[in-house]
This record gives C-alpha cells, structure tokens and sequence, in this order.
C-alpha cells in the first residue's frame, strides 16, 4: 500500500492536510489529463451528452420540465464532471436532492441514461482507459443515486438497486 504522510502523522496540521488535499488534487487531474480527460473534453463530453439527452425520448422529457435555463445547466455540469474526474472541488449541490424530487424515476431510466452517456463516450473517444474511467465513474453515481432513491421509498430493502445497471 502507497505511504501517505497522514498515515505517520496522527496528528497533522491544519496546513499540511490542506497541502497533502491539494497534492491528491493535483495528482487526480495530471492523471485523468495525461489520457486525454481534461477540461476541453468534460466541455465537449457534457456538450454532446447533453444534446442527445435532449433529444431522446425517454429522458429529454423528463430534463425538459425540470431545466429552464440549458446554459447554466450545462455549466453547473461541467464544474460537476471536473470536480468527479479531476477532485477540483468546484461543484457545489446535492444531486441526491435532485433526483428524490423527480417523480417515477426508475432504474430504466438511470440504465438508459448510462447507455446514452457510455454511447456519447464512445464516440468522443481518445483513450479507451479514459473512456473506461469515466463509464465507470458514471456508473457509480447512477448506483449512488438509485439507491439512494430506492433506500429513501423503501428502507434498506432498497440497498443494492443499482446493481442491475450496465456497465461500460
């Protein structure tokens, strides 16, 4: 297992959690960039995705009622796909909140939308272990979010609702 400083130090200071916070930051984003995931890809990834979204007839819908204003959606979007691939901390909101208030959404829903999102990765596609990270990541917050829904409407008895989800 990789040695962190926080390990050794029981007792760290205020200043060196914040710098070894700003190191994992840091290192995340190098990582994600050096296989093709930076900014310009999150805005051309949630561009595109969205443009489908908005289009399909499943989904574009249910975002139609609900998102007035596309620019700042897109844009609160961006700032949340940099703050999941590059840990940059920009995103502030609670999608879980989000998601509780919309009525019906079922597991079809969140497992098409993972097969648009995969589909729009694929065709923006730089690196295949790019592609694979951000399926990936995409597929974690749809478990996250489907369970969280499924736990809120029947207890624990929803716990794994989102393990019938596709995969990348």
């Amino acid at each position: 297992m990789t040695s962190h400083p926080h390990h050794e130090n029981p007792d760290p200071t205020k200043a060196e959690v914040h710098a070894h916070a700003a190191a994992a930051r840091a290192r995340k984003k190098a990582e994600a960039e050096a296989i093709g995931i930076d900014a310009d890809f999150v805005s051309l990834f949630v561009e595109a995705f969205y443009t489908r979204i908005r289009e399909d007839d499943l989904l574009g819908p249910i975002f139609a009622s609900r998102i007035k204003d596309w620019d700042l959606h897109l844009g609160r979007m961006k700032s949340f796909w940099r703050s999941i691939l590059h840990n940059s901390g920009e995103f502030s909101g609670n999608p879980m909140a989000k998601h509780l208030a919309l009525p019906g959404i079922e597991e079809r829903h969140f497992a098409h939308w993972l097969e648009v999102f995969y589909a729009t990765l694929r065709d923006l596609e730089r690196d295949p272990q790019a592609t694979r990270l951000v399926g990936t990541r995409a597929r974690m917050i749809a478990d996250s979010l489907l369970t969280g829904i499924a736990m809120h409407g029947s207890g624990i008895k929803g716990a794994r609702a989102g393990e019938g989800l596709p995969h990348i």
